[in-house]
C-alpha cells in the first residue's frame, strides 16, 4: 500500500510559529465578538429549527394488494410494520452505497498498483455487497413494499456515507487512508446487520431473519479483512 502519511511542510500546528501563537492568544484575551450572545443563542435557535422543520420523507404506503394486507394485518396486531420497512429500506440503500465504495476502493488501488492481492479481496466484499443488497431487495418485495422507494433511514444513510465516498474519490488520498474510511462503513455495516436481524424476528418474520444470518456472518468477515489490512500495513509503516 501507498505510504499513509510523509514528513513534509506543514504549516498547521501553532509549534511552527511561536512569536504569532503568542499573538494569537494575547487577542484572544484582549479582543472580544462585536456580536452579543454566547452559545446558549445557538441552543434555542438549533431547538426552534428542530420545531418548524418536517421529517425526512415517510415511509410509502404500499403500493400493491400484498402489501396492504401485510401492513393491516401487523397493525391489527398491534405491530408498527413501518419501523422494519423504513430500516429495510435503509440496509438496501447502505449496500447498494457499499457497491460503489469498493468499486472506488478497487480503482484507487489499481491506479496507485497496491497488489493483485489487496483488489482480490476488494472484489469479494464488493461482490458479497451486491449479494446483501439483493437480499434486501428480495425481503422487502416479499413483504409487500416499494424496494425502489427511498425510506427516510434510506435517505440519511445515503447523505452518511458521501464523506465516505469523497475520501475514496479524493485523488489526493491514498489507499490506507481509503481503507481507514472503509472501516467505518464496516463498522456501521455491521452494526446495522445485527439490529436488523433482531428488528425481523420482533416484527414476527422469523424466516427473513434466517436468510439474513449469512449476510452477518459475511459481513463479520468483511470487518475483519479492513482491519487486517489496515492494522498490518501501518505497523509495517510504522516498524
Amino acid at each position: 500500500m501507498a505510504t499513509a502519511a510523509k514528513v513534509g511542510t506543514n504549516y498547521t500546528g501553532v509549534q511552527m510559529s511561536p512569536k504569532d501563537t503568542k499573538r494569537l492568544l494575547d487577542a484572544v484575551n484582549d479582543i472580544h465578538p462585536d456580536v452579543p450572545g454566547d452559545e446558549r443563542g445557538m441552543l434555542v435557535e438549533r431547538a426552534e429549527r428542530s420545531e418548524e422543520a418536517d421529517r425526512i420523507g415517510s415511509v410509502p404506503v404500499p403500493g400493491s394488494a400484498k402489501g396492504m394486507l401485510k401492513t393491516s394485518f401487523d397493525m391489527m396486531k398491534g405491530k408498527s410494520p413501518e419501523v422494519f420497512i423504513d430500516k429495510l429500506g435503509e440496509r438496501l440503500a447502505f449496500e447498494r452505497n457499499g457497491v460503489r465504495l469498493y468499486e472506488a476502493m478497487i480503482a484507487k488501488a489499481r491506479n496507485l498498483d497496491s497488489g493483485n492481492d489487496l483488489v482480490g479481496v476488494l472484489q469479494h466484499i464488493r461482490d458479497e455487497e451486491f449479494e446483501h443488497m439483493m437480499l434486501v431487495h428480495a425481503a422487502m418485495e416479499k413483504l409487500g413494499a416499494d424496494p425502489t422507494a427511498q425510506t427516510p433511514s434510506a435517505d440519511v444513510a445515503g447523505v452518511m456515507a458521501m464523506g465516505i465516498m469523497q475520501v475514496l474519490t479524493d485523488p489526493r488520498t491514498n489507499v490506507a487512508q481509503c481503507m481507514n474510511a472503509l472501516l467505518t462503513a464496516e463498522l456501521a455495516d455491521n452494526a446495522a446487520w445485527e439490529l436488523l436481524i433482531e428488528l425481523a424476528q420482533a416484527a414476527g418474520h422469523p424466516n427473513i431473519a434466517d436468510s439474513f444470518v449469512h449476510a452477518k456472518t459475511q459481513e463479520d468477515d468483511h470487518l475483519v479483512k479492513i482491519k487486517t489490512l489496515m492494522r498490518r500495513d501501518l505497523i509495517m509503516q510504522t516498524k
